[in-house]
């Protein structure tokens, strides 16, 4: 009987209702809520993709490929006052993890290791499924170590935020420019404007580890800077598709929410 009246009196209050990572806002005033923002100090993202909303071909596919874009993706709070809340070292260290493990990476590795199989590179892995299932491994670790060194140890040494901030306000080159400067500049845990270390380090790094496990790899500092080149190409390129994914996403209609308003996180933050 008194867990029948806590009940009915928490349901009362109609108390936000929490859904994964996602909250679901009553229909309280939004000045209100405004005054429950500002209480606590910083947002909480909101989840942006529902893989219930999508009803197309290769389901899952489709919702790892999501993931994989919006995982390590957040939105800038329309009021300035509030910023969203930074990640803690194990939060860094799981979203590595997750990203790492997303079905997505193992069909672009497997594609990878075709393309090198075809072209012979790593020619002492030699041909077959042996010399294809070493060339899928390298791809898988080329993978994995971006997002050890990316997302957790540097974030966190550095105390930056891995994750890419999408304006998807003003004009294309305005947002464009947003999307390619994100190579040089991030946004510490703090929520202040500073160099991207955890870029250019995770691509030096993952360019001097690939040389362990790549026997095809030319040696020297003018192959090195070509790779590096090339890694930093494709992130900028990773960070436009993180920009203009929406866009891209109702093109094709993927499973991706329109943005709502970040919700307040629960407990206080500095």
């Amino acid at each position: 009987m008194r867990l029948i009246l806590t009940i009915t009196w928490l349901a009362s209050l109609n108390l936000p209702i929490a859904l994964g990572q996602t909250i679901l806002p009553n229909a309280a005033s939004t000045q209100m809520r405004q005054r429950q923002h500002r209480s606590y100090g910083c947002l909480k993202p909101v989840r942006l993709f529902a893989i219930e909303d999508y009803d197309g071909p290769l389901k899952r596919v489709a919702a790892s490929l999501v993931r994989r874009v919006e995982n390590q993706t957040a939105q800038n709070p329309q009021d300035t006052e509030l910023r969203i809340c930074p990640l803690t070292a194990h939060q860094k260290f799981t979203l590595a993890a997750r990203n790492s493990v997303e079905p997505i990476n193992l069909i672009v590795a497997g594609f990878s290791a075709g393309i090198s199989q075809a072209a012979d590179y790593d020619s002492q892995f030699g041909q077959g499924a042996s010399g294809y299932g070493q060339r899928l491994g390298a791809a898988l670790a080329d993978s994995t170590a971006g997002e050890f060194f990316g997302t957790f140890l540097y974030p966190v040494i550095f105390r930056q935020d891995p994750r890419y901030y999408r304006l998807q306000e003003g004009g294309t080159k305005h947002r464009l420019g947003n999307a390619l400067a994100h190579i040089f500049v991030t946004q510490s845990d703090s929520g202040t404007r500073m160099f991207n270390y955890s870029e250019w380090l995770t691509v030096a790094s993952t360019t001097a580890l690939s040389n362990v496990y790549h026997p095809g790899n030319r040696r020297g500092f003018a192959p090195s800077a070509g790779q590096v080149a090339i890694t930093i190409g494709t992130d900028a390129g990773f960070n436009v598709l993180r920009e203009f994914w929406p866009e891209v996403s109702r093109r094709f209609k993927l499973p991706f929410r329109p943005p709502q308003a970040a919700l307040p996180a629960p407990g206080k933050h500095p």
